[in-house]
């Protein structure tokens, strides 16, 4: 009880409430910049028309799947830097940086030459019969944006290294940075140029190798507890990658079968229609903005834990999941009640058919009423089993009830009972419900004690 009382004294918490909002405000900033853009960019896109719409909705379906990949990747060696951070040991931490920019940059070489080789496969196969329109925009956005795979790479693991330093402005600057090249670039290529889904792609392109530059550049400033050191060293050191790996690849794994989940998904999407292609990719833009928060929070609670599992404090352990879970709620709430105001507004700034804007705003709906009931329980929440090395527990339960229930029930609801494209939406629902029943009893229960404490 002293202990614990004891936390309630800022000057023995790992992070006070100044370093909390200094971490937190500019992880709000970076994901609405780049969700806002996204949005923008579709906005942008729809002007070429709903087949284009849909093509780069395909196409960002796998990116974001390879995206995801990485992130998990940065996540693992953002946890193993940040839990010898909470043990002083700065040296080791720096390796365990530097060790994750070089496996991550050698890796996303390897990645981004299977996609050029697997085109063909991806586009008739994965994606299905699509109309003549629909894949030739599909082959030049991927041609193009597929060389970003490295950049993108290496900024996402920089950016997990400066949060995990507790100094997010870092990543924020870079996204401000990042995201106005792209928007601009779009305005130029698009809307001047004429240059339809390229204009799309190019500035892509060059905002990720923007932003790869300069997070490195960034990462070689004196007297921050983790540098980029040079001369670069290109040898792998075998037993910190593999710690990055068992951290990073459950959460990769996890991360991947989510999204290839979405893409099987997708595939039976596309089966109804151009219409219900691009309400479903129309939603999913708009749908980033009501988990915004709740995406902040998760990387906050991977730094925030990761530091206090290397300290061997479980008091504050517990103490920081609650109140980083509270704050997410809060933040969550207020924004999924603005965007519901307003949603009419925002439908309106898609040029979408009737059909589309219907279906577009049912999705909205649910998705929104429910984000702000138990999205944190099912995508925050389990970050901090990872930051505490429980990465296999969550990798399980993700994927068991991706596939059992987002993905069978999805099957079952569009097709058996006839609810279409919105019979996707309502499984994923369900799949957020019976994660959510799992994560919470972990958490209550202390399982994860034993992969943080080796009890």
């Amino acid at each position: 009880m002293q202990k614990q009382a004891a936390l309630t004294q800022p000057r023995m918490r790992l992070f006070d409430n100044t370093a909390l909002f200094h971490l937190i405000l500019p992880l709000i900033i970076e994901q609405f910049l780049t969700i806002a853009v996204g949005m923008v960019d579709s906005v942008m896109v729809s002007s070429v028309g709903e087949a284009a719409v849909s093509a780069v909705s395909l196409v960002d379906t796998v990116n974001v799947l390879i995206v995801n990949l990485f992130s998990a990747l940065a996540t693992g060696g953002a946890v193993v830097a940040g839990q010898y951070l909470g043990r002083q040991d700065n040296d080791s931490a720096e390796k365990a940086g530097n060790q994750l920019l070089l496996f991550t940059g050698a890796a996303a070489l390897v990645v981004m030459a299977l996609v050029y080789l697997g085109r063909n496969l991806l586009l008739d196969v994965v994606f299905g019969h699509l109309e003549a329109d629909v894949r030739a925009y599909c082959y030049t956005y991927l041609m193009i944006v597929s060389a970003s795979i490295p950049f993108i790479a290496l900024y996402n693991s920089g950016a997990a290294l400066f949060r995990v330093m507790g100094n997010s402005n870092v990543s924020m600057i870079v996204s401000i940075v990042m995201n106005t090249v792209n928007i601009v670039g779009n305005a130029l290529l698009i809307y001047r140029l004429r240059m339809g889904v390229a204009g799309a792609a190019i500035p892509t392109l060059v905002s990720r190798a923007l932003a790869a530059v300069l997070v490195l550049i960034f990462l070689r400033r004196p007297a921050q507890s983790i540098r980029l050191r040079l001369p670069f060293n290109f040898h792998f050191d075998r037993d910190m990658v593999m710690r990055i790996l068992r951290l990073g690849v459950p959460s990769g794994l996890e991360n991947s079968m989510f999204q290839l989940g979405k893409i099987v998904l997708l595939s039976l999407v596309a089966t109804f229609g151009t219409a219900s292609i691009a309400a479903n990719a129309v939603g999913n833009s708009v749908c980033s903005f009501q988990s915004l928060a709740g995406m902040a929070m998760s990387m906050a609670m991977v730094a925030v834990i990761s530091r206090c599992v290397g300290a061997g404090d479980e008091e504050q352990i517990r103490y920081y999941i609650r109140k980083l879970m509270l704050i997410c709620y809060a933040v969550m709430l207020a924004t999924n009640l603005l965007i519901l105001l307003a949603l009419p507004l925002i439908l309106q700034a898609y040029n979408l058919s009737p059909e589309t804007m219907a279906m577009a705003r049912q999705v909205l709906i649910l998705h929104g009423s429910f984000c702000c009931l138990i999205w944190p329980l099912s995508f925050t929440l389990p970050n901090a089993l990872r930051a505490a090395n429980d990465v296999r527990f969550s990798m399980v339960v993700s994927v068991a009830s991706m596939w059992l229930f987002r993905v069978i029930c999805g099957v079952v609801f569009a097709t058996t009972l006839g609810m279409g494209m919105f019979g996707t939406w309502a499984a994923m629902i369900v799949d957020w419900a019976v994660r959510s029943v799992f994560f919470v009893h972990r958490i209550r229960t202390g399982g994860w004690k034993r992969t943080a404490f080796g009890l």
